[in-house]
């Protein structure tokens, strides 16, 4: 197997194996300590620009299904791993990690001892390094020292949708009404359905149309700054139809699609790079319900006149205990992200809804006197914690008590 380095900027340097393509990756080093879920990483736009370091000691134990990727995409410069397993077990597997990578054109790396470069990451805080084949330590760091800060890119720009879609899934639609919640299985129904009134809707199959009634379609345009997929799988098994919308879309370009409520999606990068996003952000604020996430919380609470800042090593994995200040009550969520929000600064009708409970930062944000709700962490992740998935049912009951209508 190829020998390949890591070089991080303060020039420490660990040897491995290389377990993809030839040549090298450049990006920010961050960790994730979740056990599971690797592929979903390597696809989540989140990452854009980093190498991911994944703690746990062997990736690729399950193998590789496109069913569970969050975008169209390897999102990571690159990945760093202990070992790769190189036989994987699981039915729905369609090959091993390595194979992946390859077939990808990813640089990847193994048999570094990742809780030595968490420990690093921990301790100074992160920096940029690189994966590279071909060079040796100190030509590679040298290249390094060129290249421009991470917090100075625009990495939403690279990972948006360049013009606006229809998000159309399958798997089938879960239909909620005041006496039944119904699911119409993929195999009964079309990959569209549509909305016929508001005596419900009209899903056909290819031996027959049914007819649900009572069930009000929330339509949904969505700010993509890097979304993943299952967060629009979330919306659309509650019902909702969901339109995307570049990231410099302006408030009036979605708000001229007459939605039922906006969400502003996650994503990678620093948001103090994203005025125009939140320029919009603001505009959209009050005058429909808006569900912000993670980069959509920084964006929505910049709207709010707070500050973001950058966190030593960022919280990433599935493992992380928030408190909704509201009731005390305390849950486990998916967190992927390397910025905070600064309350200091936030409207006075803005409330802060949840707190991390590992270093007391803002979790969440509602409004008083609009409809606004926001989470840094990640209800759709998956695999990960289900505390929180009820956080799309409380955006489906917002957006039909502001129109006065049934969830």
């Amino acid at each position: 197997m190829p020998s390949a380095l890591l070089v991080l900027a303060d020039g420490t340097v660990f040897e491995g194996s290389s377990v993809g393509v030839d040549g090298h990756a450049d990006g920010e080093v961050v960790f994730n300590t979740s056990m599971t879920g690797y592929q979903e990483m390597l696809t989540d736009p989140s990452y854009a620009g980093q190498l991911l370091t994944l703690t746990y000691p062997i990736i690729g134990n399950y193998g590789m299904d496109a069913r569970v990727e969050e975008s169209g995409r390897i999102q990571p410069a690159g990945l760093i791993v202990r070992e790769s397993a190189v036989f994987a077990s699981h039915l729905r597997s369609s090959g091993t990690l390595g194979a992946f990578l390859k077939e990808r054109g990813v640089v990847a790396i193994e048999g570094v001892d990742t809780r030595a470069v968490t420990r690093r990451i921990r301790r100074h805080g992160v920096m940029l390094g690189t994966i590279t084949t071909h060079e040796v330590a100190a030509t590679a760091l040298t290249r390094l020292h060129s290249l421009p800060s991470y917090d100075d890119v625009d990495w939403v720009a690279t990972v948006t949708t360049p013009t606006e879609y229809d998000y159309v899934g399958g798997g089938g639609v879960i239909l909620s009404g005041s006496a039944v919640t119904q699911f119409v299985p993929a195999s009964q129904t079309p990959r569209v359905y549509e909305y016929v009134g508001s005596g419900g809707f009209s899903v056909g199959g290819a031996a027959k149309t049914q007819f649900i009634p009572g069930i009000r379609s929330r339509r949904i345009a969505l700010l993509d700054g890097g979304v993943k997929r299952n967060i629009m799988r979330s919306l659309a098994a509650r019902g909702c139809s969901i339109r995307v919308f570049p990231a410099n879309a302006s408030a009036s370009d979605l708000l001229d699609w007459r939605p039922d409520g906006v969400v502003l999606s996650p994503g990678p990068g620093d948001p103090r790079l994203l005025e125009p996003m939140v320029r919009e952000a603001g505009r959209l604020i009050g005058r429909v319900p808006v569900l912000g996430i993670c980069l959509g919380h920084q964006v929505a609470a910049r709207a709010l006149g707070a500050s973001t800042f950058k966190l030593p090593f960022g919280h990433r994995g599935g493992n992380h205990p928030v408190r909704e200040t509201a009731t005390g009550r305390v849950t486990i969520t998916a967190q992927n992200h390397g910025y905070a929000v600064d309350p200091a600064g936030l409207a006075a009708d803005a409330v802060v809804s949840h707190i991390n409970l590992n270093d007391q930062t803002v979790e969440g944000l509602m409004l008083k006197t609009a409809p606004l709700i926001t989470i840094q962490y990640h209800s759709e992740a998956c695999p990960g914690p289900l505390d929180n998935t009820g956080i799309f049912d409380r955006f489906v009951e917002m957006m039909a008590t502001v129109a006065g209508g049934v969830a």
